[in-house]
């Protein structure tokens, strides 16, 4: 007996394992390969489900599937709650708000009519499965979104949305779930009326109230930073399931609510909580889509017949383009945006895990129908995420609304050290913003001729009027070591870690000698002993920022041993006319034919072929 104990606590955790590795490996995959990993996340969860019969999740987790689902789907929607900011409501308010009202009856309409015509669904069977699937979900729409990254309002539009439709697509589903067990809309019409306004009143009152409780808590120190993330983890699921029995479904709202007023409050901040639940809900996304892709069986799919084609090509073609093209009547929003808006529909984790729950009821239950319910969900989940994965980022870019890799650069300081230093980016084409809270630095920036903008980005949420198209790296350039590093800490969410720099301090030196990490800083700008001070005495002293062009002939140990040992290389335009930003941890390693942007103190001979002059300290 305790053998087979053994045995069977082994499989459990090779099982467990096998789901981590393989949801890792399918994110690195897709990365290695430029592809949305929701596709290769579906495709593994297949092969190791119907195609191999390696990993049965049902066999393995049991009656703990449906609520490790459900809390993990908690989770992430608190994460993308966390996402949301209430600055970009001005601008997409309006239409996210009927998105989630008159896109959602459009869809469901549209859904629930071509389930009836074209899989010969019973009404109230069609009714549900449209309900089901006029989700999208943060769980596609945030990799998606990542992988296409769509410029100007769109993706604030597709961001809110795609949060905000997961509880309001749910509770949809309840009500018609609720209407099916009891007969007919007019018997559940009071009962659903009344289930719609307490999940309303548990959802808001909750998360709002969850969200004043756990800033305050924060905020008066009375749990320590380290116990901070799992407090709040603990929080959420607790919340998530509190909200559940007070009322069904209720939960999903309830959460979304908690994170979007956490994040947008002003007590406390909270960067940590926030990059602790993007990695987690990487960890989550990564297990959902293996766990349920591998849940789908050979037999369960080949039934669908080619019904289900034209279902899918309904939901394409008529359910999303009405949504969008209903919500956003008087909207401002261009055509070009509201065709990418009506290509930019995938199916998730909500939507699969709500027809699992329902399918297991309505079968016991007697429903006929309620076996095509997960694998119709699934084949929509699977032609919506590899259609729009697809064809989203080549459409966003023949539309003119994507920057897939964003070469520009968001400096802070428009003083003239940093106006300099990036000057001839700007003749190579290189988007530059200089951004500085002085108004008489960005006004001499302007009248140099360099894109500025005036404004607080340290202390203060990015504006919502900051231009950022094409700028994919920032650099704090100020004279304040301080304002660099709050600059590096608040803009690491918005352009991702790795392209974050600040320029070095000479306290930098004593703490690396000391061993202390440096966890908020940006990476150190050109190199460890560029200091704002150096660069004012270099500059000062003679020295010119000066664009060279390599070639076979004049390559880089060519520039070096003409410039000497003094010469800094801040930036390389490589002949894709990617731009490479320097820094101490990346010393340059330049092809031929790339471009430098070096500091360097000029030979006194004149220069040579293929130089060209930079500038120098006003």
């Amino acid at each position: 007996m305790a053998a087979g104990t053994h045995l069977m606590n082994e499989h459990v955790v090779v099982g467990l394992t096998s789901i981590l590795v393989l949801g890792l490996a399918a994110q690195w995959t897709a990365w290695r390969l430029k592809l949305p990993s929701i596709l290769m996340l579906l495709g593994a969860g297949f092969a190791a489900g119907a195609g191999t019969g390696w990993l049965d999740p049902d066999a393995l987790l049991g009656q703990l599937l449906v609520p490790l689902v459900s809390l993990s789907v908690a989770v992430i929607l608190f994460e993308g709650g966390l996402s949301l900011r209430i600055r970009d409501l001005p601008d997409v308010g309006s239409v996210v708000t009927r998105l989630i009202t008159l896109g959602v009856l459009a869809t469901w309409i549209v859904a629930a009519a071509a389930a009836h015509v074209a899989l010969d669904f019973t009404v109230p069977m069609a009714l549900l499965l449209g309900s089901i699937l006029v989700v999208t979900g943060p769980t596609v729409i945030g990799p998606l979104l990542r992988h296409v990254r769509p410029t100007g309002r769109v993706g604030s539009i597709l961001r809110w949305e795609g949060i905000l439709i997961d509880p309001v697509g749910a509770s949809l589903a309840v009500i018609v779930f609720e209407a099916i067990l009891l007969g007919g809309p007019e018997a559940a019409w009071s009962h659903s009326l009344t289930g719609l306004v307490r999940t309303l009143a548990v959802g808001l009152g909750l998360g709002g109230g969850g969200a004043v409780v756990m800033a305050q808590v924060i905020r008066r120190h009375w749990i320590p930073e380290y116990l901070q993330n799992p407090a709040t983890l603990t929080v959420v699921v607790s919340i998530f399931a509190y909200s559940n029995h007070l009322q069904d479904e209720s939960g999903l709202l309830t959460v979304t609510v908690l994170g979007m007023v956490l994040a947008n409050q002003r007590w406390v901040a909270v960067h940590h909580i926030i990059e602790f639940k993007e990695n987690l809900r990487v960890l989550l996304i990564s297990s959902l889509f293996i766990v349920l892709a591998a849940r789908l069986r050979m037999e369960d799919m080949a039934q669908l017949g080619s019904g289900s084609l034209l279902f899918l090509a309904a939901l394409f073609f008529i359910a999303r383009p009405a949504g969008v093209f209903l919500s956003t009547i008087g909207s401002g929003l261009s055509l070009k945006e509201k065709l990418f808006l009506s290509w930019m529909a995938p199916r998730g984790i909500v939507a699969a895990a709500v027809a699992s729950i329902f399918a297991l009821r309505l079968r016991e239950a007697g429903f006929e129908q309620a076996d095509q319910l997960v694998p119709l969900t699934f084949l929509v989940i699977i032609g919506t995420v590899a259609g729009y994965g697809l064809t989203a980022a080549p459409l966003a870019r023949s539309l003119g609304l994507s920057h897939p890799n964003p070469q520009g650069l968001l400096v802070l300081g428009s003083h003239p050290v940093s106006r300099a230093l990036v000057a001839p980016l700007k003749d190579e084409g290189i988007p530059i913003l200089l951004v500085d809270a002085n108004r008489t630095a960005e006004y001499e920036a302007r009248m140099a001729g360099l894109p500025s903008f005036h404004g607080d980005i340290v202390n203060e949420p990015v504006p919502p009027d900051l231009q950022l198209e094409g700028i994919g790296k920032m650099l704090a350039m100020t004279s304040n070591d301080e304002v660099n590093t709050l600059a590096a800490l608040n803009l690491s969410e918005e352009f991702g870690r790795p392209e974050v720099y600040q320029l070095a301090t000479t306290r930098r030196v004593w703490a690396a000698e000391e061993g202390l990490p440096h966890p908020f800083r940006g990476r150190a700008l050109f190199s460890e002993d560029s200091t704002f001070d150096q660069l004012v005495s270099r500059l000062a002293s003679g020295s010119i920022v000066k664009k060279t062009q390599l070639s076979e002939t004049f390559d880089y140990e060519a520039f070096k041993q003409l410039y000497g040992e003094t010469a800094r290389v801040l930036f390389v335009i490589d002949p894709g006319r990617n731009l490479k930003v320097i820094t101490s941890d990346h010393p340059p390693s330049p092809a031929p034919d790339s471009t430098l942007i070096s500091l360097v103190d000029p030979p006194a001979d004149s220069l040579s072929d293929g130089e060209k002059g930079g500038g120098s300290l006003p």
